[in-house]
């Protein structure tokens, strides 16, 4: 049995790590000009209004991403049985610390003022900083309910720092149009944490198999994460595109491949299982997947209905990946991806930066025209004698530079947290708050649960059993039904 004792390796990385930031915010991190308190004599000599500042363009956007962070991605993870805490409370943490490391490795790289040593921070810096946490989270799916919070942090720290090279060598050094990041979060973010598990292999992981499951209720609560998603996506895929056309598209084309990919989900999900039954694993998932697709092209020319074609297509690979690739993958390659990050974010977002090469090499004067071609894809400065064919070599090349990061920078990771320093429970005991929380018991059972309806269930029928002991076979059979 290992010891899950984490009383001082988390607060003490809690602690030292907070401390670290503060130090590092101290040092380099300033308010831009747009949230500085010199805004009032930068609107006058520039002659500018308030409604000039990007706060007001781009918070709305920043809101429904912040959501998706730390709701969406939260909530999506609570379909274990007796995972729940964990799921949405690990979420919060690395999430609150990696907004944190995020403003500052992605500061600079990006934002870094080398005349006056500091970084300028603002509205966008807070959608990029949400970003780049998004690719630890998708990393956090693979190892759910296998590792411990002080790993989680490790994987953030590192996930982070990666995402913030990768990002700049796609963004920057190849100029690649990714705005929903399909190459950059979501390739980057499923293969970093499939690398990770993979090392992390559990031979003896069957121990724990009555706890890798989900009950009625936490698929329910799975679902709600599944529907802020959803709803979002469209917001998270334009939120720091081009003013104006560029956002729109991207937001229109998103919203239509995400309802294109539910009904291909639906269907296969119901051919798949005997008398047509829905699984609620694909519908929580496979249908996020046409989000996951559209992250490059959906800022391009792809048309409506070639967001249509993305989405169908991307359903249908999605739900065979958790019907088929995923088991594969388990029993022939020792991987053991508890969300099944392969299928809803590695395979669409590497699928999905290669739609994006194809649109942009194909791009021309005659679609976009010539103005439109060149602040689509930024063709300017340096870039300004690029063509779309070698916009679109560039872009295939950015897919496999965020493939090559994720897989890398997982497997070194990954023999990181091999270490046995990190108090991560034994292989009987993952996919259990217990390890890790103070969990209330029922007092007519010994069972626990981090579901609340579960555990209002059994609150009821504990009272319901002191007064009608004749009836408590049957309440007994009922709660054992609905739990």
């Amino acid at each position: 049995m290992k010891n899950t004792n984490v009383r001082v390796s988390l607060p003490a990385v809690c602690f030292v790590w907070q401390i670290a930031m503060i130090v590092l915010f101290g040092v380099f991190v300033r308010y831009d000009k747009e949230s500085d308190a010199h805004w009032v004599e930068l609107k006058k000599t520039e002659n500018l209004t308030d409604l000039d500042n990007e706060f007001y363009f781009r918070y709305p956007s920043f809101q429904d991403v912040h959501v998706m962070i730390f709701v969406g991605f939260g909530f999506l993870m609570t379909f274990l049985k007796r995972y729940s805490f964990s799921a949405v409370g690990f979420n919060f943490l690395i999430a609150a610390f990696g907004l944190q490391w995020a403003l500052l490795m992605q500061g600079w790289f990006h934002h870094f003022d080398y005349s006056t040593g500091k970084i300028y921070i603002g509205i966008e810096s807070m959608i990029n900083a949400d970003f780049c946490c998004a690719g630890s989270l998708i990393a956090y799916g693979a190892i759910l309910g296998k590792v411990s919070p002080v790993q989680l942090m490790v994987v953030t720290l590192f996930g982070v720092t990666l995402f913030a090279v990768e990002e700049f060598i796609i963004l920057d050094l190849f100029h690649c149009r990714d705005a929903g990041g399909a190459m950059v979060i979501h390739c980057f973010g499923g293969y970093y944490g499939l690398a990770i598990s993979w090392v992390l292999y559990r031979p003896n992981l069957h121990r724990s198999k009555r706890l890798n499951g989900s009950v009625y209720q936490s698929d329910l609560f799975a679902m709600i994460g599944t529907l802020f998603l959803w709803m979002f996506w469209p917001s998270f895929n334009s939120a720091i595109a081009n003013h104006g056309e560029g956002q729109h598209r991207t937001a229109m084309n998103t919203y239509i491949a995400l309802a294109s990919s539910v009904l291909t989900t639906v269907a296969i999900s119901s051919m798949s299982k005997k008398g047509g039954k829905l699984d609620m694993v694909h519908i929580q998932n496979a249908t996020l997947a046409g989000g996951v697709a559209m992250g490059t092209a959906a800022e391009l020319m792809i048309t409506p209905y070639g967001s249509l074609i993305v989405g169908f297509c991307i359903g249908i690979i999605s739900t065979f990946g958790y019907l088929y690739i995923t088991p594969f993958l388990e029993e022939r390659f020792k991987l053991q991806d508890t969300c099944g990050i392969h299928n809803l974010h590695a395979v669409p977002g590497m699928l999905g930066g290669f739609t994006g090469a194809i649109v942009a090499a194909t791009a021309s004067e005659s679609v976009y025209s010539k103005e439109g071609l060149i602040a689509t894809f930024d063709f300017t400065g340096k870039f300004e004698n690029r063509s779309p064919g070698t916009q679109g070599g560039f872009q295939a090349a950015g897919v496999c530079v965020a493939m090559a990061f994720g897989l890398v920078g997982g497997a070194i990771v990954g023999f990181i947290l091999k270490f046995p320093i990190w108090g991560d429970a034994a292989d009987d005991n993952c996919f259990d708050d217990e390890a890790y929380w103070e969990v209330r018991r029922t007092r007519c059972t010994t069972r626990w649960c981090s579901c609340p309806v579960i555990c209002l269930s059994n609150v009821l029928q504990s009272c319901a059993c002191s007064f009608l002991k004749r009836k408590r076979p049957f309440l007994l059979s009922w709660s054992t039904t609905i739990t």
